[in-house]
């Protein structure tokens, strides 16, 4: 589904002037601060890359992260308040991390979840402002609101069952019907942390799309960049093959498929295992780790307990191993003529030095036989007329 789709009016739909500068707020909420520590480490584009405007056609960014900044105090906080009274001057997005916390629940005993700066009370005391406070006033006139990590996105491990702090996502808070100014909903980029190039590749793409250079891109229909979550963890698994086959892993360590300990990557909406973790290394499949949903909506309680075979697997594994034993000998069988080059099968022998060669039996040299008169059935054979 197309997030174009989403905008009021779109075929009337005016982009502002073109901009060189655009400011990024930072808010946290209930999280690890892992989201930060990905993005930091992202490398196509990197935050650097964002932040010197080095990305032809996309303004340069200014953020304004609570641990990165340089400045602290009120020249930090200065900013946000000009941003949550529209008075900024310059576009801006919201960028949250962490999940949204119900402030009331902590403010009947005097305290708060999350927050960020500071106002005084009647009596002359300061009082933190919540963060949910900035997000809700912010986003009125932000160009966007990106909700980054699973936390934010849809309430994460802070949001499962029986947490104090009746905790949800960005999305919940500010509802359904909220459009930035520039009409768009909440953008939600999941993942506990996302991968850092999937948050700066969304970023860069809105930036474009902010200065007119490029269209809008795709969204699903739950705020999610869609080239980056269309496909499932499976889709994109280099354990695939083993699971075609049905041969799974049985131990941690294994090299096999992982569902039958406890991986979830067939109904996992994610691409981990195509771009990695951090500059295309690594990934939770990549380096034996089985998938436990971090980047869905029904994280963590729907996974729950980690590490223990999905149901839905009893169905799939048994006619993959039945299927995939068949499959798995007939590839075998090929592989062994295409290790072999025709002067080994013309003299019966092939000569290395590293092991012997058995050579193929009757049954798989008629199979074989029949599998070639399929394969030139509508062309040559090289070397021959026939």
């Amino acid at each position: 589904m197309s997030s174009i789709a989403l905008l009021p009016n779109p075929d009337n739909f005016v982009l502002p002037n073109s901009v060189d500068e655009v400011h990024a707020f930072w808010i946290a909420g209930g999280s690890c601060d892992g989201c930060s520590i990905s993005a930091v480490g992202a490398s196509s584009p990197s935050v650097e890359n964002l932040l010197n405007g080095t990305i032809p056609g996309a303004a340069k960014v200014v953020l304004h992260h609570p641990v990165l900044a340089v400045n602290a105090g009120e020249a930090f906080m200065k900013p946000f308040r000009l941003a949550a009274k529209g008075e900024l001057g310059k576009p801006f997005v919201v960028l949250c991390e962490g999940s949204i916390m119900d402030e009331s629940i902590a403010a009947a005993s005097g305290g708060y979840w999350a927050g960020l700066g500071a106002d005084k009370d009647e009596n002359g005391d300061p009082q933190q402002i919540p963060s949910s406070s900035w997000i809700t006033r912010m986003s009125e006139h932000a160009a966007a609101v990106i909700a980054v990590g699973t936390c934010a996105t849809w309430g994460g491990v802070p949001a499962a069952a029986n947490n104090p702090t009746n905790a949800a996502s960005v999305m919940d808070l500010l509802g359904e019907d909220y459009r930035s100014t520039l009409g768009l909903p909440v953008i939600n980029i999941p993942g506990c942390a996302p991968q850092g190039d999937n948050i700066t590749e969304t970023i860069a793409s809105v930036l474009l799309f902010l200065n007119g250079l490029a269209p809008l891109p795709e969204f699903d229909e739950l705020g999610r960049p869609q080239w980056l979550f269309e496909d499932t963890v499976h889709q994109g698994c280099t354990r695939a093959g083993w699971y075609e086959e049905g041969t799974f892993a049985e131990e941690y360590g294994d090299k096999e498929c992982l569902v039958e300990i406890g991986c979830w990557g067939p109904v996992v909406q994610c691409n981990i295992n195509k771009r990695g973790a951090i500059n295309h290394v690594g990934g939770c499949m990549n380096v034996g780790a089985p998938c436990i949903g971090c980047t869905m909506p029904g994280f963590p309680d729907a996974f729950a307990p980690f590490y223990k075979t999905p149901p839905g697997t009893i169905v799939s594994s048994t006619i993959s191993k039945a299927t995939g034993s068949v499959i798995r000998n007939l590839r075998r069988m090929s592989m062994a003529y295409l290790n072999r080059t025709d002067r080994w099968n013309e003299q019966g022998h092939v000569p290395s030095g590293w092991g012997h060669v058995h050579e193929q039996s009757t049954l798989r040299k008629v199979v074989h036989y029949a599998y070639q008169k399929m394969q030139y059935s509508d062309s040559h054979k090289p070397g021959s007329n026939t």
